[in-house]
């Protein structure tokens, strides 16, 4: 199942589908606004609007049933993947849309294979699930932290890539984004937290000491992103220092698979046909 990407050819270098790709986070410029129209005002319009056509376009999804789509939103800390729920998936119907947010394993998780608790989680038909991180978070931290290396890190890329290609081939659509801000960026997020009592609680002093390891972070999703994307589950990344163009570029992109599908109300039944409610 061959997803529909918008053609757009500032698209090409963000959009990794082959196994073995190299990826150079540093080389795309997470300032960057390529679905920008150059009017800030225009582009919040424009999300507002594909919010309303995602809604209507999830709505003959959940009739169709013939797919199923995962949205995997990875990025870090403050890259907006709380942002991206609120403004792309706002207007969609509560029935047939769920959130998984993934945190650290428990116990009972860690004594399964790593994929245990995800598999649990993915999409049923005519069910749309985002994971807010995902299963790439265990090709992620225990690299940084030195504990995955060698020829276990490449089984492990190698079982995300046979993984998403068997949801695949059961009907399920893999669409995955990394959301990528720059250093800068992500200073300024963390000290607008700090600075705004409203904000305050979402601080985690924790967060500095990832920050503090950010060129590891960084490796550790070049090596990911380029392992693992593929034709059948791509990575897109997305230029995420622009809120607004974060949410613009992804609304777009999900627009775009989700009409590639060809989806179709089901016909009415045959005894319906005609009938008057009285």
């Amino acid at each position: 199942m061959k997803l529909v990407l918008p053609t757009l050819p500032a698209m090409k270098p963000l959009v990794f589908d082959s196994p073995g790709e190299k990826c150079d986070l540093g080389r795309i410029d997470a300032g960057s606004r390529p679905f920008g129209s150059g009017d800030k005002e225009a582009d919040r319009a424009e999300v507002d609007t594909l919010a309303l056509a995602l809604d209507q376009l999830q709505n003959v999804f959940y009739a169709d049933r013939r797919f199923k789509l995962l949205v995997v939103l990875q990025g870090l800390d403050t890259s907006g993947k709380d942002g991206t729920l609120r403004h792309v998936f706002s207007r969609m119907s509560p029935i047939g849309v769920r959130v998984a947010a993934w945190k650290a394993p428990t116990e009972q998780e860690r004594s399964h294979d790593f994929l245990w608790r995800i598999h649990a989680a993915v999409p049923g038909a005519g069910e749309i699930v985002v994971f807010n991180r995902s299963h790439y978070e265990d090709v992620l931290v225990p690299v940084v932290a030195g504990t995955l290396k060698g020829r276990a890190l490449r089984e492990r890329y190698r079982q995300l890539v046979d993984f998403e290609r068997m949801l695949v081939e059961t009907g399920t659509v893999v669409v995955k984004f990394m959301l990528h801000i720059s250093r800068d960026e992500q200073r300024a997020r963390l000290q607008d937290r700090l600075d705004d009592p409203a904000k305050r609680w979402k601080f985690d002093p924790a967060d500095l000491g990832v920050r503090g390891q950010w060129k590891p972070y960084q490796r550790a999703y070049e090596g990911a992103i380029g392992a693992t994307g593929s034709a059948h589950a791509p990575w897109i990344v997305v230029p995420a220092d622009s809120k607004t163009h974060r949410n613009l570029m992804i609304a777009t992109v999900l627009r775009s698979v989700l009409e590639g599908l060809k989806l179709r109300f089901p016909p009415l039944a045959p005894e319906l046909e005609g009938r008057k409610v009285e």
